[in-house]
Formats: structure tokens, sequence, C-alpha cells
């Protein structure tokens, strides 16, 4: 593995770019003079009431929603107006962050008494749902919902309905010329799936792999790959943090 730490010019963040212009890899590539590209290698799809209909769920029947994303809320609320559902304004939100919570803006009239808040974690969000053991709590969620959210409100005793909103699937990558990039960062098992979709004869060769979560580098080490850049982890809570201190290391050793 230290045979690998080359120096680090180029990396590939396979999510969208910020749009707000704010990121801590700008950041990182002003101090370390990189080039950082950002390319989203998967995307979401909205599902049609045909197929949310099939899991026989009603919307109605619940007075509390659990989002975990603004992924999660958009889709809940189109699908609401697609099947010509009247939100009712006694409806509950539980929001994994204020930005999320925020977020709620764009669909309701914000009322504190009805909008409740995590810090950050998921886990974080579990004693403020736990002083709502009466309610009926849905959670939309993607067809690739992490199975941990899932066991952790059952563990609880969180009286919900699963319900999938939407379809997490490969982009297109056919614009990217290549990449060859000396990071690849993947934040989800299905972006690297989607790399081996759109380059099937992807060799990684000094190209450093960089995974975000458990099951991102399972799938690293599924795919046959060498996984050099893990995160969370102690030392970086963060996948920039994990980056930065990589590149430290590897951009000060001698050629």
């Amino acid at each position: 593995m230290e045979g690998r730490k080359k120096k680090v010019k180029s990396i590939l963040i396979s999510q969208p770019k910020p749009e707000n212009g704010k990121s801590p890899y700008f950041s990182l590539a002003s101090k370390h003079k990189l080039k950082i590209d950002f390319v989203p290698f998967i995307h979401v799809e909205e599902i049609s009431t045909k197929e949310f209909k099939k899991q026989k769920i009603s919307i109605l029947n619940h007075d509390a929603v659990i989002f975990t994303s603004k992924n999660a809320m958009d889709h809940y609320f189109m699908m609401c107006e697609k099947l010509r559902i009247k939100v009712p304004e006694t409806m509950k939100y539980f929001c994994v962050s204020e930005a999320i919570a925020y977020y709620l803006q764009n669909f309701i009239t914000f009322r504190k008494r009805k909008v409740f808040t995590g810090e950050q974690m998921f886990s974080q969000l579990i004693p403020v749902l736990k002083k709502h053991k009466e309610c009926m709590f849905l959670l939309p969620c993607s067809d690739l919902i992490k199975e941990r959210i899932v066991d952790t409100l059952k563990s609880n005793e969180i009286n919900f309905t699963k319900s999938v909103m939407y379809k997490v699937v490969c982009s297109d990558l056919s614009d990217l010329e290549d990449v060859y990039y000396d990071i690849l960062v993947f934040f989800s098992p299905t972006g690297i799936t989607s790399l081996y979709k759109n380059f099937p004869d992807f060799k990684q060769k000094d190209t450093r792999i960089a995974a975000f979560g458990p099951t991102t580098a399972k799938s690293v080490a599924d795919y046959k790959l060498i996984l050099d850049i893990d995160a969370p982890n102690e030392k970086a809570p963060s996948m920039s943090m994990a980056l930065d201190q990589y590149i430290k290391v590897s951009n000060k050793r001698k050629r």
C-alpha cells in the first residue's frame, strides 16, 4: 500500500458539483493545487403511481413522516400530488437535520410545533421519535435504503412503514472522456456498479479508490479493487478530511 502513495494531482468526485460554491472539496483543491471534477455516477428517478400502489400503503394512515434526505421529501410530496392526496395540516415531520427541516418550507407552512429535527446522524433522531411513540410513522425512501436505518427503527420499537418512492439508478457517463484520475471517490455501491456499467474495461492500475461507508468499501472488495482511502474513520469523520490526510502524506513523498 505504501508503494501506491504517489503524488495526487487530480480527483473525480462521483457526486454533483455543489451549487452554492461552498464545499470542503473546493478548499482541498486550493490547498493542494488539485484538479477536482464532480460527475454524478448515479441519479434518482421517480416511480409511477402504479408501482407505488403495488406496495399497498396508505399515506393517510400515517400521522407522521420521517425524512432522511431532500430526495425523500421531494418524492413524498410529488407522490401525494400525483395521487391527489391533500396532506393534513396536523401531519408531523421528523427530519434528520436542520438543513432538511428547512427544506420543508418549499412544501408546507413551517410551524415548529409539527417539525422535529435530529442533529445530523440518524441515530440522533431516535430519542425524538421515542417521545412520539403514539405516532404511526411513514418512511419515504429509495429502493436502496440503508438497512441500518430500518434496523435501528425496528430495534427501538418505532411504529413505522417503509415506503419506496424513488429509485437509484446508474447515470450515463458517455460524456466523460475517461476515468483516469489519481483518485476516484465513491459514496455508494451503486456508484461502483455505474463505473463498470459505463467503463466495462476499467483497470485500476495506479488509480487510488476512496470509499465512504462500509457498504461502499465492501463493494470495492467485491469488484476486486484496492481500497486506498476509507471514511469515516477515527481520524477522519468526513471524506474531505480523509482525502486531505492522504494527500498530505502522498504529496510529500520523494519521487
